[in-house]
């Protein structure tokens, strides 16, 4: 019976996709150009990979990592860590597609006539394009199918193959890579991929799998890691003496770190090395009010990693832990208040109105990338503010964290990297010395797994990544290639609150909203607080840490508990059911099988 069952099964699945079987192979690229062309001159290939370019954009929030508290909305990583992810609901397993028509190209290069070096810059395009499309399966899946070429539907023995390994598939990315930074120009605006774009992208996905190899022990790969860790390093370190790039310091220190992400023209801005290019005159623009008290808010684990202003410890401040919103603020490292809105905050500089935040996803509201210009925010997909794909100092602390994890990182490197951050906005330097001889425990137990004997500095480089790039897109991929996934089952918490009753949230000493167990007892206020806008823990989705007082926490966190796998298991997102249907040889990840 059980057998019937399963067979049916595979049948209901074979006949939902009968219409589109093999369909991530076998889709023709919907371009200008036909089967017939033959890519002629370096034009035909300019035409051809300007079509690439939506395949990288830019990212303005930390999505389902510790970085946020409470979210709306769900996610793969939500469902997993809630134990409701199987391959039967799975989804994904997308960018076939695309990798098609990079390849197509590719594949018919050869008949392109004109300048070699021209025609060598588009296929160093295409490849860095490929190379970043299969990275983002890898991180996914683990091993994934190599393809180098366009397959037909008679090429029956590639549509069926099983993965290759992430040895084979890594190093033929590693290929593409070094292949881009080689032949793309130098030369050109930073909304074009260039040569210093392609040697961003190389030191990033070389230290993902550098530090993967390393952390990932089941792997068997760690005497690998240390070849990534220096690839990563030298194409960092040859951005940073050649590529021409500074980061922004006009002396005015969070705002010098705030208008990288709120401006409407960086252009010219030295720190961007990659543009995402908006503007009205081009119909191009983004969501970014949506950061804004709309569907998240940013974690308190988050704010509490952020430094003081003399480069102390927050939690190392007697009741770190019970300290109020208006509260902690005071004497803190700039940037905290350029990515959580501070007390008084307001969302039209020309109306004097403090904005009152909602507890209802925790408190912390996210403002990075919220553009300040109430004319730049005109309405859905409708805000003309840039917005940075990749910038240098991304390429600042993937040297310092490569160096670190070689075992080889100086003073130097510190100050020409973390220092250079940290001055921009008044903080003091990081040193190695101290960083070495007093490490923070609290980080210490969150990254337990670093145990080689740089560990103060590795965390402390940890610490400043995380406050340098919030909200970035790139949470996400540190937890994991770190291999300290059980962070995303960590129940989040957002604001202190010290008790039921009326709060004030907006620093000016009055009341601005009340928190109650229940509406009924709103009766019992006194008169001028009945009027503010109350949430109620037994009737909202939030309650109280302690019961009647502590920090915000969520009830769908105690209705429906996170929980992590140890092993490898999470680390990957299971293939759809119904790709195992067409291609049999297929093999789940790990965990997953």
């Amino acid at each position: 019976m059980k057998n019937t069952v399963i067979i049916s099964l595979a049948c209901v699945v074979l006949l939902a996709l009968t219409s589109c079987q093999k369909d991530f192979l076998d889709r023709f690229p919907q371009t200008s150009v036909t089967e017939n062309s033959t890519f002629k001159t370096p034009a035909d290939l300019e035409t051809y990979t300007n079509g690439f370019y939506g395949m990288i954009g830019p990212n303005y929030s930390d999505g389902f990592t510790d970085n946020l508290a409470g979210m709306s909305g769900s996610s793969t990583t939500d469902a997993m860590v809630r134990g409701n992810l199987t391959i039967a609901n799975a989804d994904g397993w997308g960018g076939w597609d695309q990798v098609r028509r990079i390849n197509f190209m590719l594949q018919r290069v050869g008949n392109t006539t004109g300048d070699q070096a021209s025609i060598n810059h588009y296929v160093g395009i295409a490849r860095f394009f490929r190379a970043n499309l299969y990275y983002n399966m890898v991180m996914t899946y683990g091993d994934v199918p190599w393809y180098n070429r366009v397959i037909k539907d008679t090429d029956e023995d590639l549509l069926m193959k099983k993965q290759d390994s992430r040895t084979l598939v890594v190093d033929s990315i590693m290929a593409d890579l070094e292949y881009a930074v080689t032949h793309i120009k130098s030369g050109g605006t930073n909304t074009r991929v260039t040569k210093w774009v392609a040697l961003t992208l190389l030191s990033r996905i070389a230290l993902y799998e550098g530090t993967y190899r390393k952390y990932h022990t089941y792997l068997n790969l760690e005497e690998t890691a240390h070849k990534f860790l220096e690839r990563s390093a030298s194409a960092s370190k040859q951005v940073m003496d050649q590529g021409g790039f500074s980061i922004t310091n006009t002396g005015k220190l969070g705002e010098d770190y705030r208008n990288l992400f709120v401006s409407k023209d960086l252009s010219a801005n030295k720190e961007i090395i990659y543009l995402w290019k908006n503007g009205e005159a081009d119909g191009v623009a983004n969501n970014t009010h949506t950061v804004f008290d709309y569907q998240w808010a940013l974690s308190k684990d988050l704010m509490e990693e952020f430094l003081m202003k003399d480069g102390s410890r927050f939690t190392s401040l007697p009741d770190y832990d019970k300290k109020q919103v208006t509260e902690i603020f005071k004497n803190r490292d700039p940037r905290l208040a350029e990515n959580i809105m501070e007390p008084g905050f307001k969302t039209n500089p020309d109306v004097n109105i403090p904005y009152v935040l909602k507890p209802s996803y925790g408190g912390y509201l996210q403002i990075k990338f919220y553009p300040r210009d109430p004319n730049q925010r005109k309405g859905w997909n409708l805000n003309y503010t840039d917005l940075p794909i990749m910038r240098y100092a991304e390429v600042l602390l993937n040297y310092a964290e490569a160096q670190a994890e070689l075992g080889k990182i100086t003073q130097g490197d510190l100050d020409l990297t973390i220092g250079v951050l940290r001055r921009r906005v008044g903080m003091p330097a990081l040193k190695l010395a101290g960083a070495q001889s007093n490490i923070d425990p609290i980080m210490a137990t969150k990254y337990s797994n670093v145990k080689h004997a740089n560990k103060g500095i590795v965390l402390e480089i940890r610490r400043e990544r995380r406050i340098e790039l919030a909200s970035e897109g790139f949470r996400f991929n540190d937890l994991n290639r770190w291999y300290v996934g059980e962070l995303f089952a960590a129940d989040p918490k957002g604001i202190y609150v010290p008790g039921f009753g009326a709060l004030d949230v907006t620093g000016d000493g009055e009341p601005d909203l009340v928190i109650l167990e229940k509406q009924a007892d709103k009766a019992s206020l006194p008169e001028k607080y009945k009027a503010l806008p109350g949430y109620y823990v037994s009737e909202n989705n939030i309650y109280l840490s302690n019961g009647s007082s502590g920090h915000i926490v969520f009830f769908k966190d105690k209705n429906q508990p996170r929980q992590w796998v140890e092993g490898p298991k999470y680390y990957y997102r299971p293939i759809p059911i119904g790709q195992t249907v067409l291609n049999p040889n297929l093999i789940q990840p790990l965990g997953w099988r």
